[in-house]
């Protein structure tokens, strides 16, 4: 089966360095699903009810099967080496196209929510600051994006993801520090865990799919992952242990939030946390360092289609000033965007359930049509595609139509 583009994949592809080890490819993994999703995870768990965790492992489950089709997807042509080589390898151009909107998209718009999770508990921690810059005056969230994005920034100049990995393991010992903060805010700062909240809320449902699904959205990055170990036919057990990590530090954020706030979790626990407690404080610090270290391995898959245009190709200062300008305009779009909940629903539901459900499904059935014929393999793709397509319409539906309510 012959891929497009072959001669310039295949001139990428000498490029390649002799890649990364495994348990750095487990923390980049790891960095890159264990997201600001933690953060509003409880929220979810309070939107649908304790049932809602059913549906958090049924998500998890599924979110990994379709990793491993990607992963098995890569293995269809040697020259693949990111998602949207799999779309084109799929459906031609257009499907090249469709994926890579899709994909761009959702790390794009999860870049930006990383700035708003700066600026709302930096501006909890520190409130009613602001800034002066000459005769501008810069309200103190605002202002706090401006800062965070200014420390990032340097970040995104790394382009090896071997590098990468250090930074991405600060970023998995702050996801693990979190839940630890949480608990010993409600057992030893007095808040305590008596909240009994309910047992199912349909009419919630809808959004905590979505939010849950954000969790699980790193599959734009799997490629490009998989794409850079020494070893690619580890990648398998990477995913086995990100997703079993991921899965147990979510779970463990979920109920002891939705215990200690129940009804009344806001769609970040931080912002529940009583500010004067230094539990509170170290896991509002521990939240800041989280898109410190994981912004960069988000936007790398986008700074690098850019750079793969010959005119841009093996030029260090084109490739700064390319990431340079992505940060920019996730600033600008952070400054407008009000709503860090609703935001993360609406992306969990058109674009997560999109790149980590569906396109995953449809990609394989279209490069091995031996899995069409009727078995148990194509009863349980046909199972995810259904699951995956209803949550996404009514999720988006009811996220857009949040956002509309409350504007």
């Amino acid at each position: 089966m012959e891929c497009p583009k072959a001669e310039e994949m295949e001139s990428q592809n000498q490029q390649l360095p002799k890649g990364i080890s495994f348990l750095r490819t487990c923390f980049n993994g790891l960095n890159a699903l264990s997201g600001v999703g933690i953060l509003s995870i409880p929220y979810a768990l309070s939107q649908g009810g304790w049932l809602t965790l059913i549906v958090f492992l049924l998500v998890a489950i599924l979110c990994w099967y379709t990793g491993l089709l990607l992963r098995r997807c890569m293995d269809a042509h040697p020259l693949i080496k990111s998602y949207p080589d799999i779309g084109e390898l799929a459906f031609g151009y257009k499907g090249r196209a469709l994926v890579s909107i899709f994909m761009y998209l959702e790390l794009y718009l999860v870049a930006v929510e990383f700035l708003i999770l700066e600026g709302d508990n930096l501006d909890k921690l520190f409130p009613n600051m602001g800034f002066k810059i000459g005769s501008l005056k810069i309200g103190g969230r605002q202002g706090f994006v401006l800062l965070t994005a200014l420390i990032i920034l340097p970040t995104t100049w790394l382009k090896s993801l071997g590098v990468l990995a250090y930074v991405s393991a600060g970023g998995v010992l702050a996801s693990v520090i979190l839940p630890c903060c949480v608990l010993w805010v409600g057992a030893v700062d007095g808040v305590g865990f008596h909240e009994r909240g309910f047992l199912l809320n349909l009419g919630g449902l809808p959004t905590a799919i979505s939010l849950i699904t954000f969790c699980y959205c790193g599959h734009a990055v799997f490629p490009t992952l998989c794409n850079s170990m020494k070893d690619r036919s580890q990648f398998s057990n990477v995913l086995l242990v990100c997703f079993v990590t991921s899965t147990i530090n979510y779970g463990s954020m979920a109920v002891l939030g939705y215990l200690m706030y129940g009804d009344h979790l806001k769609s970040q626990v931080t912002l529940n946390l009583p500010i004067r407690k230094l539990g509170t404080k170290i896991a509002i610090y521990t939240t800041l360092i989280n898109p410190l270290t994981k912004y960069a391995v988000i936007i790398t898959p986008i700074a690098s289609a850019i750079e793969e245009k010959p005119s841009f190709r093996n030029s260090r200062s084109l490739s700064i000033l390319i990431r340079s300008v992505i940060v920019v305009s996730t600033i600008i779009v952070a400054l407008t965007v009000p709503f860090f909940g609703y935001v993360m629903a609406f992306i969990g539901a058109f674009l997560s359930v999109t790149v980590s459900i569906l396109l995953p499904c449809l990609c394989y059935l279209r490069i091995y049509k031996a899995a069409q014929g009727f078995g148990l393999e194509l009863m349980i793709i046909v199972g995810i595609l259904a699951f995956g397509s209803i949550a996404g319409v009514v999720g988006t539906y009811t996220s857009l139509k949040q956002i509309v309510n409350h504007l």
